[in-house]
Parts: C-alpha cells; sequence; structure tokens
C-alpha cells in the first residue's frame, strides 16, 4: 500500500469527517479543500490548504465550479510511473493528489422533498462526480472515499 500524502475532501455531508481529517493531518497529509468543507475543518483546527490558492483561480458561478481545473485533475490523473507525467507535474506545479474524498450533493432527496426546479437542478452534481470517475481512472494511484461509510477503511 503506498503512503497517501496529499488529499483533496469536499464533501457535502461532514459526518465522521472530523476523524478522518484528523488522522490525515495527525499523519502530516496535505489536505485541499474547498469552501464549506475548508471552513468545516479549519474550525477544527485542521490546517487546510484552499484549492482556490491551489488553482489560483476563486470558486465561481455561485459555487458551481471549483475544482474543474487542470490543477486538480492533473494531480488527481497523473501516473505516477509516467516519467512525462511526473515532468509536467513539475513543470506546471501541480500536486499530486493521492486520495480523493467526495460525495455527491442529494439529489434524489432533494427531489421527494421540493418542486422547485432550481433546487433540484443545482443538486445536480457535476464536481463530485468528475473527482470520483477520475480518482476511479486512476486508481492505482488515487483512492477515492466518496461516502463516509467508507471513512473506518
Amino acid at each position: 500500500m503506498k503512503k497517501i500524502n496529499s488529499a483533496l475532501i469536499s464533501v457535502y455531508y461532514k459526518d465522521g469527517l472530523d476523524v478522518l481529517a484528523k488522522t490525515l493531518s495527525k499523519n502530516k497529509v496535505t489536505i485541499y479543500s474547498t469552501g464549506g468543507t475548508q471552513k468545516y475543518l479549519e474550525d477544527l483546527g485542521i490546517e487546510v490548504v484552499a484549492v482556490e490558492s491551489l488553482t489560483n483561480y476563486p470558486s465561481i458561478l455561485g459555487g458551481r465550479v471549483k475544482t474543474l481545473h487542470p490543477k486538480v485533475f492533473g494531480g488527481i490523473l497523473a501516473r505516477r510511473e509516467v516519467a512525462q507525467d511526473l515532468e509536467q507535474l513539475n513543470e506546471f506545479e501541480i500536486p499530486a493528489i493521492d486520495l480523493v474524498v467526495v460525495d455527491l450533493y442529494p439529489f434524489e432527496e432533494t427531489v421527494a422533498n421540493s418542486n422547485e426546479e432550481s433546487e433540484i437542478i443545482e443538486k445536480i452534481d457535476i464536481g463530485g462526480i468528475s473527482l470520483i470517475r477520475a480518482a476511479a481512472k486512476n486508481y492505482k494511484d488515487t483512492c477515492v472515499l466518496s461516502s463516509n461509510s467508507q471513512y473506518p477503511l
């Protein structure tokens, strides 16, 4: 098993995240995070690198675009055994991301409890599913946790 040196954490549900994040922090894992998750972790006293400082780009469009950036996806998708990938990480100052902790917006729950189209539309997750798929594609180098039920592992 490879050591996890860095993690991207961006979750809707925070249940159980405190134990996972404290464990990562204790093991000197660099944590990148966004918005509400970043604030939650910082309130716990956990050091976090804002994704905005990694990308040099703010969260835009009311939070619709936060992690959809080459510096995030490059870090997740870089194949650690491919020299050209590693050279490009270095060239473009992209940190390798070893762990992605992300869940999806509660679309089904929102549909069941709301008839407001705008609220339902905003619960269609784009970034979360993209992060999950990117980590899955690079499963040899990047681990993904997509549910708080996986945190104890």
